[in-house]
């Protein structure tokens, strides 16, 4: 009985040393294909904390999942806007941010964020901007504006993106609007547009992820697309080029939260902070392949990330550019639109 006694204590003894003992749980909430599996591994590895992750592909999916959540989501990973609106509704909690030390490494430009003026709720993770991907085998014209998106002579050879905000501050920027806009009649004259697009045979498909695999295998010409999806496909298909056209665009920020009911808080900042951490930073850019807030990692990452412009754009692209904000009293108008775009026959 004591050597059963004595090899018990020496198994807990063990697993606490190795941080596998009552370590606990983090539930991630966070986009399609947007973290690296290498990163999850060694989070619970170092923490022994498990991750189990969950996956979204629209912001207006993710608010859905927050707001009907009972307590099993402690880090998502929202842009902008539904950041904004989610501190509206009160479904955030503030980060102790002395529990993320890593946090120090965030840009300052992006350190206190209009969308979290008081830089309580969120720490960016990722940030990019809106553009055109396309073939140059198959467009063989400049691509300088929007426009090209609705030159007949693409018939279905446009991948248009299934994102209401996305594809309509497209047109509202191609029309010489703010991508922000809560005029209706601006709103209306970029839905009719989009209808348009669509009534004349231009769009293929409306999809989000599934973009950059067929824009890699050539299955269309041109695409509505974020920029790290588009460098993505780029370092497979050298004929791929990217643009974020003269009309300007979304730039975009993805950020990392806590909900307010999160059961794991403890965990979820240990997690944000990992994240956060330079070297893992830039192991997830490196293979996202979007911006990085975090200067430490762009500094790992050296020239062969600073000279790309499609991952670190010119101030002056990024001046042309707008972020989203919260159009919650307006959507119900955005989405009655978008509908009306997606039924067009």
């Amino acid at each position: 009985m004591k050597k059963l006694v004595l090899l018990a204590l020496v198994v807990l003894l063990s697993l606490s040393m190795t941080g596998a003992f009552a370590q606990g749980t983090v539930n991630v909430y966070n986009w399609y294909d947007y973290i690296a599996d290498e990163a999850i591994a060694l989070f619970e590895e170092e923490t022994g904390i498990k991750v189990n992750y969950m996956n979204f592909t629209l912001n207006e999916d993710m608010l859905v999942q927050v707001r009907n959540s009972t307590g099993n989501i402690d880090v998502v990973f929202p842009s902008d806007y539904a950041i904004e609106r989610m501190i509206a509704e009160g479904l955030l909690q503030e980060i102790d941010f002395a529990q993320v030390p890593n946090s120090v490494n965030t840009l300052e430009w992006l350190q206190n964020p209009d969308y979290d003026p008081e830089h309580k709720f969120s720490i960016p993770y990722m940030w990019g901007t809106v553009g055109i991907l396309y073939d140059t085998t198959k467009v063989t014209e400049p691509v300088d504006s929007w426009g090209v998106l609705f030159d007949e002579k693409y018939q279905k050879d446009v991948f248009m993106m299934d994102s209401p905000r996305d594809a309509l501050g497209v047109a509202l920027k191609y029309l010489g609007y703010s991508v922000n806009s809560k005029n209706p009649l601006e709103i209306q004259a970029a839905a009719n547009l989009l209808i348009e697009q669509k009534q004349k045979g231009i769009v293929k498909a409306y999809q989000v992820d599934e973009t950059k695999d067929k824009m890699i295998n050539g299955e269309a010409a041109l695409a509505l697309v974020w920029s790290g999806d588009a460098q993505y496909a780029i370092n497979e298909n050298e004929d791929l080029a990217y643009v974020v056209p003269k009309e300007g665009s979304n730039v975009w920020v993805d950020g990392m939260v806590i909900p307010a009911n999160a059961a794991n808080y403890e965990n979820a900042l240990k997690f944000i902070d990992f994240l956060c951490r330079p070297d893992v930073a830039q192991m997830n850019a490196e293979y996202i392949e979007y911006s990085s807030p975090n200067k430490a990692a762009i500094e790992l990452m050296g020239e062969e990330y600073t000279s790309n412009p499609n991952l670190n754009p010119s101030q002056e692209t990024i001046d042309n550019c707008e972020f989203f904000h919260d159009n919650n009293d307006i959507k119900l108008l955005y989405d009655t639109y978008w509908g009306m775009v997606k039924n067009a026959k």
